[in-house]
C-alpha cells in the first residue's frame, strides 16, 4: 500500500436469527430512555411494540417518533429531535430501513453538538462532542446504513441530499437479525439487494480501496449474487434472507472506509429532486455506470463476473468484466428494476434537472472515488442514457 488506512465500524455488531432480542441489553448498558426511530409500516408490523416490550423487561422507558415516511429529511430530524429533548431520552434506537437509521444518526449527533444538520456537511461544522448512544436495527438487507459513519439527509430548502460524513455518525451498536428482512415487500428486497450489490462493487473499485475493505467486498458480491434472487423469488428463504442480511452488512462496513463512487454520486440527487428511493435509484444507474467505468477497472470487474459464473476462470479479464456488466443488467430485468422511464419520471422535467444533477452528483465528492472520473459533461449524458436505459439488450452503449 501507498498509504496507510484506517477501517471503523461499530462497536458492537450483533447479527444471526434472533439477535433483535439484544437490543434490551445493550440499550440498558447505555442509557435510561430510549426514542425509537422507525415507520408506521414497522409499527403496523407488530416490530415498534416488539422492541419496547424488550426494552421494559430491562426497565427501558421508551417513546416513539413514527414520521419517517421516504428518504429521511431536515424536517424529520427536527421533529425526532423536539421529541428526545421533550421527552429527556439518553439513547437512540433506529428501527427500519435506511431512512431511519440516518434519521437517528442526525438526531444522536445534532442533540449533543447542536447547530442544524445541514452545517455538519462538507465539515463545516464538526461533531466534537460525543454523540448520543446509537443502536441502529436495520429491517431491510439493503443499506448497510447500521454499520458506516455517514448520513444522508435532504435539504428540503433546495432538494440537495446532503452526504455528511464524520466519525461520530457511526452507530454505537448494529443488530442484524435476517427474520426483520422477512416482511420486506419483494420490490424492497430486489432495490435495497442491489443497493447492497452496488455498495460492495463500488467498494472494490473504489480509488479509495484497501486491503480490509476488499475482504469484506469480496465477500458480500459472492453472498449477494447468490442469494439475492432466491430471497427475491421466495420471501420466506431463511438461508437467502440470513446471507444476504449479513451481505449488506458487510458492504457497509467495506464502503464507509473505501467510499462509494459514481452511482452513488448520481444517485442522490435523483432521490431529492424525484423522490426516487435510494435502492430504486442505485440500482436504475448500476449497470450503465459499469459500462461507463469498465476499461478503468477491468482486473476487479473480472472477479465480479467469475462470482456471477464459476465457469468463467477460463475466460480472460476483458471477458469475464463483460461478464460481470451483462449479469448485473440481467439480475435488474429478472428482479424487475425499472428503468427511469419506468418509474414515471417526467422526461422534459428530467432534462431540465441534468445540469443541476450532475453539479450536485461533482459536489458530493463520491464521482471523484470512481476507476474512471467523470466530467460534468460525461456525467450529463450518462443520466440521459440511464433514463431509458435497456436492461435486456445485449448491446453496449458505447457499441
Amino acid at each position: 500500500m501507498e498509504r496507510f488506512a484506517t477501517f471503523s465500524t461499530p462497536q458492537t455488531i450483533h447479527y444471526g436469527r434472533g439477535a433483535f432480542r439484544e437490543v434490551g441489553k445493550e440499550t440498558e448498558s447505555r442509557g435510561s430512555k430510549a426514542l425509537i426511530i422507525s415507520d408506521q409500516i414497522m409499527n403496523d408490523l407488530g416490530y415498534v411494540s416488539e422492541c419496547r416490550d424488550v426494552l421494559q423487561k430491562e426497565n427501558i422507558e421508551s417513546t416513539v417518533y413514527l414520521g419517517v415516511k421516504s428518504e429521511p429529511t431536515d424536517q424529520y430530524v427536527a421533529e425526532a429531535l423536539e421529541i428526545f429533548q421533550k421527552e429527556q431520552c439518553n439513547v437512540v434506537i433506529s428501527l427500519g430501513g435506511g431512512s431511519c437509521i440516518d434519521t437517528a444518526k442526525a438526531i444522536a449527533v445534532v442533540a449533543t453538538n447542536g447547530g442544524y444538520i445541514g452545517e455538519y456537511m462538507g465539515d463545516k461544522k464538526i461533531a466534537e462532542k460525543k454523540p448520543i448512544p446509537h443502536i441502529a436495527i436495520p429491517t431491510t438487507a439493503g443499506t448497510g446504513s447500521e454499520a458506516t459513519d455517514a448520513t444522508v439527509i435532504n435539504n428540503t430548502s433546495n432538494d440537495v441530499k446532503m452526504m455528511i460524513k464524520q466519525p461520530s455518525f457511526m452507530p454505537d451498536v448494529a443488530i442484524v437479525d435476517p427474520l426483520l428482512t422477512v416482511s420486506s415487500p419483494k420490490s424492497v428486497t430486489a432495490a435495497t439487494g442491489v443497493d447492497a450489490l452496488s455498495h460492495a462493487i463500488e467498494a472494490y473499485i473504489s480509488r479509495k480501496k484497501q486491503p480490509m475493505t476488499d475482504m469484506l467486498a469480496l465477500s458480500a458480491m459472492e453472498k449477494i449474487v447468490g442469494n439475492l434472487k432466491p430471497a427475491y423469488e421466495d420471501g420466506n428463504n431463511m438461508d437467502a434472507r440470513e446471507e444476504m442480511a449479513v451481505g449488506a452488512l458487510q458492504a457497509g462496513m467495506a464502503f464507509t472506509n473505501a467510499s462509494v463512487c459514481l452511482v452513488h454520486g448520481m444517485s442522490r440527487p435523483i432521490g431529492a429532486l424525484f423522490h426516487v428511493p435510494h435502492g430504486f435509484s442505485n440500482a436504475m444507474l448500476l449497470p450503465a455506470v459499469l459500462e461507463f467505468s469498465k476499461e478503468a477497472c477491468i482486473e476487479r470487474l473480472a472477479d465480479l463476473g467469475r462470482l456471477f459464473n464459476k465457469d468463467a476462470n477460463s475466460l480472460s479479464n476483458e471477458e469475464a468484466a463483460e461478464m460481470a456488466v451483462s449479469s448485473v443488467k440481467k439480475l435488474c430485468l429478472d428482479l424487475n428494476i425499472p428503468n427511469l422511464k419506468g418509474f414515471g419520471i417526467d422526461e422534459n422535467k428530467f432534462e431540465q434537472a441534468i445540469s443541476k444533477m450532475a453539479d450536485d452528483a461533482l459536489n458530493s465528492g463520491s464521482p471523484q472515488n470512481n476507476p474512471r472520473v467523470p466530467s460534468k459533461k460525461e456525467i450529463e449524458e450518462l443520466y440521459r442514457v440511464c433514463y431509458s436505459y435497456d436492461f435486456s439488450s445485449e448491446k453496449s452503449i458505447y457499441s
